[in-house]
């Protein structure tokens, strides 16, 4: 009753359905038209309809008078149209295009739900409607205009040729006996050509100069996709490792290398090989990208091309743990079907009966002692990879090896004894190196910490504390696999300083060693990373730290070898700050995972507003939009705008179910 009295009748119509147009009534739209400017005012010539099929057709008049009406283009259509001569069947009698026809498309084929209304004192009026018709300007003139012009054509050629014929009757005639020129006359009444005098400019020059006996040899006919070795070597050199990687899918480096022959630089093909290729068990993989390009998918499936190289790079990576892979295990992590899982491991692999799918090449260790810095930026590559697949196929981690075979020898045919050898002559191979570099820094510490003119005497160390000293130096090397574990504290079997030398070059530097070419290249990788990322975990930054290690040159200074500390000091001194964010106590986060760096102090505007969102996820693993910009607002004491906020929100966090967290800290 509420309702009623709060909406109460205004005013009743009465109203009436008239259905004597029912079958009539049509609703003309004109969509090419302004609803302002309608056709009411316009003379309308003539009206043609279909009443079956709802066709209409009509002619209204052009205003040739209006200023905007160009005279010259309307009495150029009309003599296009209609030719010089007018009659009773011309288009335009004036000789002027002074109206245009309109024909009609149907718009829908239901029309029981549309009707014309008419409201005349109180009374509405309702007719349903027969047709909705959109009327849209024709041009058909154009189509008479193109066939009086081909009419036109026809008739001179017609002429011209006949003209011609004529012309070499009479010139045969003089010089020819009366039967050669009736059959000559004949032969051209009947049409017929003569098709020995009618040749064309490429056909008569070869008349004229016949090809040599050796051009006229079948050359062998090879597919389409196939290229010919001579073909094939005069393509710039990445092209040609290129094509030939993709062909042959899986080769040797001494393979290539003979393919492309004796005078190429095997440096510059190791430049390219890396680009298009991966390193698996010392011979060379095409890499999934250049199998699939990013718009393809798969013939198989239609599954995208990014999802079929993620599978590809598991199987390859798979190869690298092992000499063999059981498809159907490929096929329960990656989810793809069992044809694009076939078709990656028969580009790499050979199938055995009860046994599964081996590598279809035998290691190459050969390559692996002669170009140990390519092989070392291969396991970096293969490590960041590792952790893409770990995160997007969700491995756990306790059954990831521990150690990538791409750059050592397969499972059992290294023995221990064999490590031992190998540690052994890299270290003398590297010990006049090491020695020299010890020397230089003990001088440079001596100069640093010795007043001038003051001598310190040197006395022999006890045993205890010589090994005291040799504990402290040698450090625990950067863990660069997402994994970790005891392979990445020993090189072969033996700790990692002493398999290069017995001193901790690849360690922690002494104290007065921060203006080393090591030091200065680690802290400007550390100081442009974290100006693009403000906010990185240890985790994330050895990743790009790997990925920078790949992209530089064989022999850079940056292989020397990086621990972690020496890369979590040069963070602390680039101007960065560690964030104790308070972990939930059941994260599934690592170690390296759950030590968060930010930068501090950048020396922009924003300086301010990125330290107090820092210091409140020093207490806070997640938080609401509105308490950051409440706390932002209360310390710098003033209403910030929303871009400010929204810029310092992209810097630092990543949003996800509604709550902020700092970048890194959100576990899939």
């Amino acid at each position: 009753m509420a309702n009623e009295e709060d909406d109460p009748v205004v005013q009743e119509i009465d109203v009436y359905l008239a259905k004597s147009l029912a079958e009539k009534l049509y609703l003309f739209q004109y969509p090419v038209r302004p609803a302002s400017m309608t056709y009411d005012d316009i003379p309308h010539l003539s009206a043609k309809i279909k009443p079956k099929q709802q066709k209409v057709e009509l002619e209204m008049a052009i205003d040739t008078l209006n200023p905007n009406y160009c005279r010259s283009k309307g009495e150029q259509i009309a003599l296009n149209v209609d030719g010089a001569c007018a009659d009773e069947t011309s288009t335009y009698s004036s000789k002027l295009m002074d109206k245009q026809t309109f024909c009609s498309s149907q718009t829908t084929t239901n029309t029981s739900r549309y009707a014309a209304a008419l409201y005349r004192q109180g009374e509405l009026h309702l007719t349903p409607l027969h047709g909705i018709l959109q009327l849209r300007p024709s041009f058909s003139y154009l189509d008479k205009a193109d066939a009086k012009h081909r009419e036109r054509e026809a008739a001179n050629e017609g002429d011209s040729s006949q003209d011609e014929a004529e012309e070499d009757v009479k010139q045969i005639t003089d010089s020819r006996s009366e039967h050669e020129r009736q059959y000559l006359l004949c032969q051209g009444s009947s049409g017929v050509e003569n098709t020995e005098l009618i040749k064309s400019p490429s056909e008569y020059l070869m008349m004229l100069m016949p090809p040599s006996q050796e051009e006229e040899k079948e050359k062998p006919v090879a597919p389409s996709n196939v290229l010919s070795m001579a073909q094939l070597r005069t393509l710039p050199l990445a092209d040609q490792i290129k094509i030939l990687m993709k062909n042959v899918k899986v080769m040797p480096f001494a393979n290539l290398m003979s393919l492309l022959g004796p005078s190429v630089d095997s440096v510059a093909v190791l430049r390219g090989i890396q680009k298009v290729a991966m390193l698996v068990q010392g011979n060379w993989v095409v890499k999934s990208d250049i199998l699939y390009p990013k718009d393809s998918s798969s013939p198989h499936s239609g599954v995208p091309a990014e999802v079929l190289c993620r599978g590809r790079d598991f199987v390859m990576w798979k190869f690298t743990q092992s000499r063999w892979v059981v498809r159907k295990e490929v096929a329960a992590v990656t989810k793809l079907c069992a044809e694009d899982v076939k078709d990656f491991l028969e580009h790499m692999a050979v199938v055995r009966i009860n046994k599964g799918w081996e590598f279809l090449l035998p290691y190459d260790g050969e390559f692996i002692r002669k170009h140990p810095d390519v092989v070392q930026r291969q396991h970096m590559l293969w490590t960041s990879i590792q952790a893409k697949l770990e995160k997007v196929y969700n491995l756990v981690k306790e059954t990831m090896p521990k150690k990538l075979d791409g750059q050592s020898g397969p499972t059992g045919l290294v023995s221990g004894d064999q490590r031992v050898q190998v540690a052994k002559t890299k270290a003398q191979q590297n010990h006049a190196f090491l020695e020299r570099e010890l020397q230089r820094r003990k001088e440079q510490i001596r100069a640093s910490a010795v007043l001038p003119g003051v001598r310190i005497k040197e006395e022999p160390m006890s045993e205890e504390e010589e090994d005291e000293q040799e504990g402290e130096e040698e450090e625990e090397p950067m863990d660069t696999s997402p994994s970790g574990g005891l392979n990445n504290r020993l090189a072969n079997g033996l700790p990692a300083g002493r398999a290069v030398g017995g001193d901790s070059f690849n360690g922690h530097p002494p104290p007065g060693c921060a203006n080393t070419p090591v030091a200065r290249e680690l802290r400007a990788f550390v100081e442009a990373t974290f100006q693009r990322q403000f906010v990185l975990t240890l985790s994330e930054l050895k990743r790009l730290f790997n990925l920078h290690l790949a992209s530089l040159p064989p022999g850079h200074t940056l292989f020397s070898g990086i621990s972690d500390r020496m890369l979590q000091d040069t963070v602390l001194a680039a101007g960065c700050k560690q964030i104790l964010v308070p972990f939930p106590p059941q994260t599934a986060a690592s170690p390296d995972e759950q030590k968060v760096f930010a930068l501090w102090e950048s020396g922009d505007m924003s300086d301010q507003h990125r330290q107090v969102l820092l210091e409140i996820f020093s207490k806070n693993y997640r938080v609401r939009r509105n308490m950051i910009q409440s706390r932002l607002t209360q310390e710098c004491g003033e209403d910030l705008s929303k871009q400010e906020v929204d810029k310092v929100l992209k810097d630092c966090c990543v949003s996800h179910g509604g709550m902020w967290y700092l970048k890194g800290t959100v576990q899939s």
